[in-house]
């Protein structure tokens, strides 16, 4: 299914998206890859919801891609004996590993990672950062607080330790079910929560075991400061405003925003930008002005995805939070600001016989009247590279494996069909002007740019390019063997 723009759009399933009907309508109104959230739902519902995906792929004969999103430790409160409390700017407030029910003066905090690591003058934030504490005393199994942004504490609300490194597991026993249950199921990507240092994901990597692609969250200042050393042993990266914006004063996360989507695209990797989007079409149908922009301004900055989460997980609108993203993004894609702001920010990369066949290929392509970029890829590799130059001309990515094409689904411009397996080139030549007909990005009469490897199927060996006629037989009669 041919998309009118090139960033890629990421629909969170749940009770407001779960029927095959409801799912099929998000994906034709531009959902190109799903997000099922493994904070919600029993391992059942999560393989039924994947099943569907599936079922609707090879009935529409679309490529789709499907995102795990693993959990991560979750730190919270206990509960209250009256399930909330008031608490009053400046009034003195303990956090306890007493499983005893709370009140105004205390509640449990049962994780005592969290004691070990605090020291006074440390921030607790509860409940997406409504409430503030700062640390006057602790020790082992306590924690004395002052109150500094006070206000209503119920049970089981979230706890931000924003200023520590925690000395958590990076997967909980939770993630590690859930990991081993998706990856055998044949999910594409695996999204990992609060990462704070390269071990994390590589610890994910290695239970992964090359079974989905690995996508780092990044949502805390940890993962900020050291973001060079985790997206070298990341496949993907999702800038995860949420938590990132309780954990950091809210006007660091914009450029921090414009600076992480930028290291990706250097790096070729798809980077998602997520979290409040499109808020308010939770409960509208029309979103406000300013999340119109939110989402718009992610895309001029470059990103491969923008992501919907409740909105259409739970939402009164989930189609029409889909239909408007889509919308936005064809409209900013049109504008001329886009492309000279995409061309501005790109960072020429010279460092192998890849980088340079894929620069060349994008800039024959906007010299001569080329339709399409056509790159066989056995991993991905070579379409990931021409994404990165963000070239003008639609990119088809063809690939005989069906798992590569679906993490492709989350890359920026990757249109992608699966091919045969394929040994000489004037074959794939063939096969790339006959997907770039078949798809509606060429005629006959026109004429695309071919990348491949030599020896075919073996990964990282880019090494041609090929401009073609999309007419078969003058392929033929002017191709070498």
């Amino acid at each position: 299914m041919r998309r009118m723009r090139n960033v890629k759009i990421v629909a969170t399933l749940g009770p407001a998206s779960d029927t095959y009907d409801m799912i099929r309508s998000l994906h034709e109104a531009g959902a190109d890859v799903f997000r099922l959230n493994m904070s919600h739902g029993s391992h059942a519902e999560i393989a039924e919801k994947h099943a569907i995906i599936r079922k609707i792929e090879e009935d529409t004969g679309s490529t789709i891609g499907i995102l795990a999103d693993l959990q991560g430790p979750k730190l919270r409160v206990g509960v209250f004996a009256g399930d909330s409390e008031m608490l009053d700017e400046g009034a003195k407030f303990r956090l306890d590993l007493d499983t005893a029910d709370g009140d105004s003066s205390r509640v449990c905090l049962p994780h005592p990672e969290i004691f070990a690591a605090l020291e006074p003058g440390k921030t607790l934030l509860v409940n997406d950062g409504k409430i503030r504490l700062k640390v006057d005393d602790c020790g082992p199994d306590f924690a004395d607080c002052v109150v500094v942004t006070g206000g209503v504490i119920s049970n089981r609300k979230g706890v931000n330790v924003p200023d520590v490194e925690l000395p958590l597991a990076a997967l909980s026993e939770k993630d590690r079910a859930d990991l081993e249950f998706v990856a055998e199921l044949g999910v594409d990507w695996m999204a990992l929560s609060f990462v704070q240092r390269p071990a994390d994901v590589q610890e994910a990597r290695d239970l992964i075991k090359g079974r989905a692609a690995v996508l780092s969250k990044i949502e805390k200042p940890n993962a900020v400061e050291r973001f060079d050393d985790i997206l070298a042993v990341s496949d993907g990266i999702m800038v995860a405003r949420g938590d990132l914006g309780v954990e950091l004063p809210v006007q660091n996360v914009p450029p921090i925003q414009k600076r992480l989507v930028r290291k990706c695209r250097h790096a070729a990797k798809p980077v998602i930008v997520a979290t409040q989007m499109l808020e308010s079409m939770i409960e509208s149908p029309m979103p406000t002005r300013a999340e119109v922009s939110d989402v718009a301004t992610a895309i001029y900055e470059g990103a491969d995805a923008v992501m919907l989460s409740a909105e259409s997980a739970a939402g009164s609108y989930p189609i029409d939070a889909v239909t408007t993203m889509d919308r936005v993004a064809a409209e900013v894609e049109q504008d001329p600001t886009y492309t000279q702001i995409i061309e501005a920010s790109r960072n020429p990369v010279r460092g192998s016989v890849a980088d340079g066949i894929v620069a060349a290929a994008r800039e024959i392509a906007e010299t001569a009247d080329i339709k399409a970029i056509c790159c066989f890829t056995q991993s991905g590799t070579t379409a990931l590279l021409v994404a990165r130059e963000r070239p003008r001309v639609p990119i088809i990515a063809l690939t005989p494996l069906v798992g590569t094409a679906r993490r492709l689904a989350l890359s920026w411009g990757c249109n992608c069909a699966i091919t045969g397996v394929m040994d000489r080139f004037k074959g794939a030549v063939v096969g790339a002007a006959k997907a770039a007909r078949e798809e509606g990005f060429a005629t006959a009469d026109d004429q695309i740019v071919v990348t491949a490897g030599v020896p075919f199927n073996v990964t990282g060996t880019t090494n041609i390019l090929r401009v073609a006629p999309c007419d078969e037989r003058l392929i033929y009669s002017t191709d070498p063997e």
